[in-house]
């Protein structure tokens, strides 16, 4: 049963080596996908180019939907895999900055990466300030590490939090998708008209 690296079928310097060629594979194909470009990025906002919502979702339903069957068919035990906890409002206060700094640089934290690889000037910046960022929030995490901690949920599912069985939620999230996908595809249209 998976994952394989806690059951110690390999150790961590192979663990190590995997990660570096998924990212690298990972980089290589959003770049081929226009999404190292930060006006490609933002053309999400301006609601003439889709790509990165389509490729975001596509990406989730896709993992979702592995480790769903991986899960039901007893290949991967979800209790020994790692998930963030949930702390509600840094989490939503965080998403919002995230999703401010996205729409002001073009960039997010992976995209820059990508976009300073391909030599990108602007990614740079971006990432410049995403480090100044960091930086800050480490800052003063100390003074306001209680609020932080403040609305701590655990390991906390949409199953969980809402006591629906798990196959009705990726099945409802599927069908969100398609949903989505088409209305993109509608706005998108309408947009460029």
């Amino acid at each position: 049963m998976a994952p394989l690296y806690k059951y110690q079928l390999f150790g961590a310097d192979v663990s190590l080596l995997l990660a570096v060629l998924i990212g690298l594979a990972f980089g290589f194909f959003l770049e081929q996908a226009g999404l190292g470009n930060s006006r490609k990025l933002v053309a999400q906002f301006y609601l003439t180019d889709m790509t990165v919502f389509k490729v975001m979702f596509t990406a989730i339903i896709t993992a979702m939907l592995g480790l769903f069957y991986a899960s039901a068919t007893g290949w991967v035990n979800l209790d020994l895999m790692d998930f963030t906890d949930t702390y509600l409002l840094p989490q939503l206060i965080g998403g919002l900055i995230l999703g401010v700094g996205f729409i002001v640089g073009g960039y997010c934290p992976g995209t820059c990466l990508i976009g300073m690889a391909t030599g990108s000037r602007d990614a740079v910046y971006f990432l410049t300030g995403l480090f100044a960022g960091v930086l800050a929030f480490g800052e003063v995490y100390p003074w306001i590490s209680s609020w932080v901690n403040g609305t701590a949920f655990g390991r906390l599912s949409l199953p969980a939090f809402f006591g629906i069985p798990y196959g009705f939620i990726v099945g409802s999230i599927v069908l969100a998708a398609i949903a989505c996908f088409y209305l993109a595809e509608k706005i998108e249209s309408r947009m460029n008209a």
